[in-house]
């Protein structure tokens, strides 16, 4: 019987994909347009990977040119002040999916495992009023299927009493590499993939 939702955050709590956009754009104004237009290009095709590996993505495939630590955490600092400037807003919070944890609460527990920064997230649940919801908020630099496993472990739970609710691939291959169902939500894309599609949380049960 399924006891635990794991839910991403980006795409599935939170409206935040276009401002996360604009955030890369920003921190990479000063190289080259077209070069920032395929960095953008691959964030929009991987939505669940981590802004640490983006960064390290454009270095090493886009403008091929080596970079040290020190650049990937500047990138990644710049980008995370951007995005607590700009994601507190109660507004984009997706509101079918706040709803079904409202009325849900006392059914699941809760996590987040996401691709965005731990520490940003964490102070996005605080700053929008829903980290009481969730039993503990989980993000990179850790890779999302070592989170997943770490959850297993650590709230001791077994895969078949959990699910992943995600709006990209790299959560489907998370789930997977953890041998828990999965569900999309928000990517038509991911429709015929993992157990099932959320097309609408009013209508959603877990099978």
């Amino acid at each position: 019987m399924v006891t635990t939702i794991i839910f991403d955050f980006d795409g599935v709590i939170l409206d935040s994909m276009p401002i996360r956009k604009l955030g890369f754009a920003e921190v990479l104004k000063e190289y080259p347009t077209d070069k920032v237009n395929e960095l953008l290009e691959y964030h929009e095709r991987n939505g669940g990977l981590s802004r640490y590996h983006k960064f390290e993505y454009f270095y090493t495939t886009i403008i091929k040119q080596e970079f040290s630590q020190e650049d990937i955490l500047r990138l990644a600092n710049a980008f995370s002040v951007i995005m607590r400037d700009k994601l507190t807003d109660k507004a984009g919070l997706i509101e079918e999916t706040i709803r079904f944890i409202q009325e849900n609460k006392s059914s699941y527990r809760y996590f987040i495992a996401s691709g965005s920064d731990e520490n940003e997230l964490r102070f996005l649940c605080k700053e929008l009023g829903i980290h009481s919801f969730f039993e503990a908020v989980f993000g990179s630099p850790t890779p999302k299927k070592q989170i997943v496993g770490n959850l297993l472990k650590q709230f001791a739970f077994k895969p078949d009493e959990a699910i992943l609710i995600g709006d990209a691939l790299n959560d489907f291959e998370a789930a997977s590499v953890n041998q828990i169902d999965f569900y999309g939500f928000n990517n038509p894309a991911l429709q015929g993939i993992g157990k099932g599609y959320i097309h609408s949380f009013q209508t959603f049960s877990i099978s």
